[in-house]
């Protein structure tokens, strides 16, 4: 059966979140750079790393096959600083003993580690403000905390800005949070790249931990032996989350990653950090979440919706449901809207309208990402009336063949998808390899699949399908052909060319 556009639950979805805007007791405001926290504002050392030949002077593309570059060791540099991150944190806990209110951060620049929100409590970036992370890879400014990485729990460095059971907080303002990475500081644990240690080791040894069944708490990565790059925020366990209007740049690792939260507001921050894996919103096994009026240029999906990885998804067995997205710009990104690949407690009901998927290195606008070791049910997804300019790959992906494939014993279940008013911007191309491409295991199909209202100009390339129940085309245009309304089931892999 078709999933159709279900407006009661899309309003319900909209009223649970858009009144958090309005929702902090503005009454008392704790001003950081009052006098009561000044003697909380010390000088200190930040740590950095520079390469001795410069910043490269090619493309990142080119840097990696340039292996007398990437040979060479970092410099470790030092300089004095302003830290007000005590001040801040300071400031927070004052506001939460107060049963509430706004922690402003005026026009300036401050230094800071790690920082907690607490119930009730807004955090603002006012216009000209800049909260600048130290780059120090220690736990004196990044101490341990529960949090997860990949989908998988863990005690590693704490996000930059993190929240555990707290409710009706928020991250508000048109200042900027400036995580500080670069191609020398944080990033080069992702390759191992300039002699600095590989990830890889560290990311192995978490997932042993989740395959083992090991308790959260003994899964500890302390900065003697962590590599895993922490997300910038990471709200745990909470309700009443609200995230406005900030810039938030040079993240380590994912920008925005409620997880397990409860009615979640993401409008109108601009996300700019173009290094690895800097998905910019990944909502994580939450419940009624809202985004609108984004910017992304990231270096990885623009939102990537997630449920946990493997084990640790099946045992905490939350999935992510009620999802809004609606008239963000994808401006640089792999991938537009993802569903996966940490995805093995499952999704339900996303509706996405009115966005405009504008990358010029964009692989997917939509792209599902599971195999039989992530495995899920994901299902009631509608997309509509969007404009995309490029789609290298495929205007939609999902390839149960991705990474580990087929083997593992957790089938996916992804059905019900409708893609509904999909253009090619006009007098454009979106250069694609393929239309549509969607591969489903024999004993675990895809079903329900509806395009329509589609007209998708500067494909190469034939459709391809596998393993597909119930395929419906209604009203598709592929480069100036319009293809035959029909519906039919799809068993061996298929090439369908535009007809």
């Amino acid at each position: 059966m078709e999933f159709t556009w279900n407006q009661a639950l899309y309003e319900e979805i909209i009223g649970c979140t858009e009144c958090l805007a309005h929702k902090c007791d503005d009454s008392r405001i704790f001003d950081v750079t009052s006098e009561r926290y000044e003697p909380l504002i010390t000088v200190e050392e930040e740590s950095y790393l520079t390469h001795p030949d410069g910043p490269y002077a090619g493309t990142r593309d080119e840097m990696k096959h340039d292996l007398n570059y990437l040979s060479k060791k970092l410099i470790l540099n030092g300089r004095k600083v302003p830290f007000s991150g005590r001040a801040i944190q300071a400031a927070i806990d004052d506001a939460a003993r107060a049963g509430g209110g706004v922690v402003v951060v005026p026009e300036g620049l401050y230094y800071t580690g790690a920082l907690e929100l607490r119930s009730h409590v807004k955090l603002h970036i006012a216009d000209g403000a800049v909260l600048r992370f130290m780059r120090n890879k220690t736990n004196e400014y990044y101490p341990v905390r529960l949090s997860r990485w990949e989908g998988v729990e863990c005690m590693n460095f704490s996000p930059f800005i993190y929240a555990d059971g707290a409710e009706d907080i928020s991250v508000t303002g048109s200042g900027t949070l400036d995580g500080a990475a670069d191609e020398f500081n944080w990033m080069p644990w992702k390759f191992g790249y300039f002699g600095e240690q590989d990830q890889q080791v560290q990311r192995e040894r978490l997932f042993a931990f989740n395959a083992a069944g090991t308790a959260a708490e003994e899964r500890i990565f302390a900065d003697s032996v962590s590599t895993l790059r922490p997300p910038f925020i990471q709200f745990y366990r909470c309700r009443d989350v609200l995230i406005q209007d900030v810039h938030v740049a040079n993240s380590p690792f994912w920008e925005v990653n409620p997880v397990l939260c409860e009615n979640v507001l993401v409008k109108g921050i601009h996300v700019e950090t173009n290094l690895y894996n800097n998905d910019g919103v990944d909502p994580e096994c939450s419940k009624n979440v809202l985004i609108e009026d984004c910017y992304f240029q990231t270096g990885d999906d623009c939102i990537a919706i997630k449920s946990g990885r493997n084990q640790d998804g099946r045992r905490v067995g939350v999935p992510t449901e009620n999802v809004v997205i609606r008239r963000n710009r994808f401006s640089n990104g792999h991938g537009g809207i993802t569903i996966g690949s940490e995805i093995s407690g499952g999704v339900h009901n996303v509706f996405a309208e009115d966005n405009d998927f504008d990358s010029p290195n964009l692989d997917y606008p939509i792209r599902f990402k599971t195999n039989a070791q992530r495995g899920g049910a994901l299902d009631n997804i509608y997309v509509r009336n969007s404009i995309v300019n490029k789609s290298r790959l495929a205007v939609v992906h999902a390839d149960f063949f991705y990474e580990e494939g087929r083997s593992g014993k957790y089938l996916p279940n992804l059905r019900n998808i409708t893609i509904d008013g999909f253009q090619t911007k006009e007098n454009g191309s979106i250069d694609a390899r393929y239309p549509f491409y969607l591969r489903g295991f024999a004993d675990a199909p895809i079903k329900n699949v509806t395009f329509r209202n589609m007209n998708i100009e500067g494909v190469q390339g034939k459709a391809v399908f596998e393993n597909i129940r119930s395929l419906r085309y209604e009203n598709v245009t592929i480069n100036g052909v319009r293809q035959k309304d029909h519906t039919e089931d799809i068993g061996e892999q298929k090439a369908v060319e535009a007809v």
